[in-house]
């Protein structure tokens, strides 16, 4: 069985069933298109690396897994948010509250800062550079939430790390209380 996984981090350990030492397993070892979770089981055959310590190699699931805890739940959460926050903007530039450029600024960042999610989750699984922290919460602020919101639910990216979460939020909230002050303040300026 999967007994631990850092989704973060792309790896865990299983522990055998017939007993024994736990063994360390990398996303590397998994098949392709799910991610998986603690608790599921599993097949796998066992390397050696350099050091002499356990591998494993060619991990397979065994039967099904629940589609809760195979895939990503908060999925359509955070797309009904996205959804929800967009047809909130799109209201606004129907009565003339929003100028369109402010609508597509959304849109933009919403699309970059997806890309930069799924980017950063790929080096963090191969072990390459990754994106900032401070990089991805500035996107936020400045309109790119809902993209990262849905990112971090498709690609499981970030949805752990407390203080990454925290911000997060507080960056969603700021950049909501900032349109509502240029909504109800700030002149129909842009086109």
């Amino acid at each position: 069985m999967l007994a631990d996984w850092n989704d973060d981090r792309g790896f865990g350990f299983i522990t055998p069933a017939a007993g024994g030492a736990r063994v360390f397993a990398h996303v590397s070892a998994f098949p392709g298109g799910r991610r998986p979770v603690a608790g599921c089981e599993v097949t796998y055959a066992e390397l050696r690396d350099e050091r002499n310590r356990a591998r494993a190699s060619d991990v397979r699931y065994v039967g099904a897994v629940s589609a809760s805890r195979a895939g990503a739940p908060g999925v359509p959460t955070a797309l009904a948010a996205a959804a929800l926050f967009f047809t909130f903007l799109l209201g606004l530039l129907v009565l003339d509250e929003l100028p369109v450029t402010l609508l597509s600024v959304y849109g933009l960042f919403s699309a970059v800062a997806f890309l930069m999610y799924r980017a950063d989750k790929s080096a963090a699984e191969q072990g390459r550079w990754r994106t900032s922290e401070s990089t991805l919460h500035t996107l936020a602020v400045i309109g790119g939430w809902p993209g990262a919101l849905v990112a971090q639910q498709v690609f499981r990216h970030k949805t752990t790390k407390q203080p990454f979460r925290t911000i997060f939020w507080f960056t969603v909230i700021a950049n909501c209380v900032a349109l509502a002050w240029f909504v109800h303040e700030a002149p129909l300026a842009l086109p």
